[in-house]
């Protein structure tokens, strides 16, 4: 539901979904902090920063200061639902009065998922009815615009209530006129509590919303929700990207984590990226925006013939 902005002299540019922009994010100020571009860095070492500007060495320090003990993580959670309830049920309120991103948004998606499903899902028509989650589904934009498009039944997972009912208001008159493709469950439940039925999606849809959860549900969430894939079945997680380590939103408890960070833990998730595709067309001042293809299986490496040409070459030692 949610896309940022930040300044775009600061340490990171940026875009997310649980808000889909946060209304106050303009006055947001991160100080500069200098990142060797060549430097390697261990993602959960990176230096990050929050919303007033202060400085964690590395990810594991912020996370025990926020969410290090029963107690602050159950009001991290209680913090970032509250804020969002706070948000207007609409188009401009879910994207921080950046409603204009929402047609680039679903033009880019669709695209990626277009290629997905026919590398996925030849048109053999055996995996009919095909069926997706979509998570952090908010006042339903996604479904509406993309998703429903494409899949017979669409269930959507969202902490926010009154968000929740206005998708089940305004997918409802979809329905009536389309019986071939439908929103099915609503499910107002957050993620770190949510475990799906065993084999039921063929797409998990994941936009905007896992920046909520610490690193440790993140892995939870992903390792409970590969038993809600049916086989071949793989998630689509679309995300703002900071440059480097990570940026903490305070007022609305959410992470914007790098690429590094994201791929390490898909890799503790077990998870991996079969495609990647970065989003076009959205303003500079946001963050930058990618979308990861997730498989629970290895990708499938291509083996190459040894031409006779070079298996007869003589070797050259060096």
């Amino acid at each position: 539901m949610l896309c940022k902005w930040v300044p775009s002299y600061s340490l990171f540019r940026s875009c997310t979904r649980t808000q889909e922009f946060t209304a106050s994010a303009p006055h947001l100020h991160f100080p500069s902090l200098s990142f060797s571009p060549n430097r390697k860095i261990n993602c959960m070492d990176a230096t990050g920063l929050d919303s007033h500007g202060r400085e964690f060495t590395t990810a594991d320090e912020m996370w025990r200061e926020h969410a290090g003990d029963p107690s602050k993580k159950t009001q991290w959670y209680r913090d970032g639902v509250s804020y969002w309830e706070g948000v207007n049920p609409t188009m401009d309120g879910v994207l921080g009065g950046y409603a204009n991103v929402n047609e680039p948004d679903i033009s880019c998606s669709e695209d990626f998922l277009k290629i997905l499903l026919s590398e996925r899902f030849p048109a053999d028509g055996k995996r009919q009815p095909l069926v997706v989650l979509d998570c952090g589904s908010g006042i339903g934009r996604v479904t509406k615009n993309l998703l429903i498009r494409y899949f017979n039944e669409v269930d959507l997972l969202e902490p926010v209530s009154h968000f929740l009912e206005t998708a089940r208001e305004t997918l409802a008159l979809e329905c009536q006129t389309n019986t071939v493709h439908k929103a099915v469950n609503f499910y107002c439940v957050p993620l770190q509590d949510f475990t799906p039925d065993a084999g039921r999606y063929d797409v998990i849809w994941i936009q905007w919303c896992i920046g909520h959860l610490t690193d440790e549900d993140f892995v939870s969430f992903f390792k409970r929700a590969k038993v809600g894939l049916k086989p071949g079945g793989f998630f689509v997680l679309k995300e703002n990207i900071a440059r480097s380590g990570f940026v903490l939103d305070n007022e609305d408890r959410s992470v914007t984590r790098s690429d590094m960070y994201f791929k390490e833990l898909f890799s503790q998730c077990g998870l991996h990226v079969c495609r990647l595709k970065e989003q076009k067309g959205f303003p500079e001042e946001l963050f930058a925006v990618k979308m990861y293809a997730l498989t629970t299986d290895a990708p499938k490496r291509a083996l190459r013939s040894k031409s006779k040409t070079s298996t007869n070459r003589p070797k050259t030692i060096m």
